[in-house]
């Protein structure tokens, strides 16, 4: 059984032991301290922490200010009001000027579970990545969250970081390696190409197992830098495998699945086949029945990794 460990968890831990040995870290917050998991560093570090209230377009303008000062402002809050209600701050005030702030935004997805809808975002990797100047990340699992936060720390621009309520398989270990830009093989295979972020890579890795008891050879890449996304990883894949299936705790429409097509599209047509959300709102419910309804799971990328194998034999 794979460790587990919330994604969000890991960021406040991270966060904390960054403002040890980078005096030039604050941390603001819209009242979901508790939640977000930046009330480990305010703990530790009160002086440089903000609790902005439910104020969560007033939070970015104020994080772009002390970027502008010469702080390395962390902003967090869930995701549907980093991404959603700030979207113009974060454009206007942080984007367009190019400055330093790391907006890290926890309970992502349809995971949030019993919050619905109203709280599940599933837009928010379209809406961050068509900002010019924004950096988007996607964590795997807890282990890639801590590289990811001291890593975009060292990176001057703005980052985006999409985190997850619930406790999730870890899929790494401590020798992996984060970089902006790059993809990681985990698994690799010659039939299919299955490329996951977030919560679905653990999905994907037990897709290949499942196709692998077919007969069926399953590459397994972890793309947790979704912009820039590592085209020629992408490429390469999609030349040695001929088809690919994309896998994500989000709309098809506009993430990671649009923009593997779109580098595909123009780069090296094969059959795509994206797992993800349905361009539909999310719902309440347990967060591990709300995968099965939304058809996030192993089972269901396994069936589009046989579709898009059909079609590529079908094509030849």
């Amino acid at each position: 059984m794979a460790e587990m460990i919330a994604t969000r968890d890991a960021y406040g831990e991270a966060l904390a032991e960054l403002g040890e040995t980078n005096k030039d870290v604050v941390v603001l917050d819209a009242d979901l301290s508790g939640s977000t998991k930046t009330a480990i560093f305010a703990k530790k570090f009160p002086e440089r922490f903000f609790n902005m209230g439910i104020a969560e377009q007033n939070m970015m303008g104020t994080a772009a200010g002390l970027a502008a000062s010469g702080k390395v402002p962390f902003a967090s809050t869930f995701a549907i009001f980093a991404t959603g209600r700030a979207w113009e701050q974060v454009r206007q005030s942080i984007a367009y000027p190019k400055l330093n702030v790391k907006i890290v935004a926890t309970h992502a997805g349809i995971t949030v579970g019993e919050d619905g809808a109203s709280h599940q975002s599933v837009e928010d990797i379209a809406v961050m990545r068509v900002i010019p100047n924004m950096t988007v990340i996607v964590p795997a699992d807890g282990v890639e969250t801590k590289k990811v936060i001291n890593e975009i720390v060292r990176y001057k621009g703005p980052v985006y970081v999409r985190l997850s309520r619930g406790k999730s398989p870890v899929v790494l270990d401590d020798s992996y390696s984060f970089e902006i830009g790059k993809g990681v093989v985990l698994k690799d295979g010659t039939d299919v190409s299955l490329i996951a972020c977030g919560v679905m890579v653990y999905k994907a890795l037990q897709a290949a197992d499942i196709l692998g008891k077919e007969g069926v050879s399953a590459r397994v890449i972890n793309i947790s830098s979704i912009k820039p996304i590592d085209a020629d990883l992408i490429i390469r894949a999609a030349r040695e495998t001929g088809c690919v299936v994309t896998a994500e705790e989000h709309s098809i429409i506009g993430g990671l699945g649009g923009a593997v097509a779109e580098t595909l599209a123009e780069n090296c047509p094969v059959p795509v086949k994206r797992v993800g959300i349905e361009d539909k709102f999310g719902t309440s419910g347990d967060a591990d029945l709300l995968m099965e309804l939304y058809g996030l799971t192993a089972d269901n990328i396994a069936k589009a990794a046989r579709e898009v194998i059909k079609r590529k034999h079908d094509s030849t």
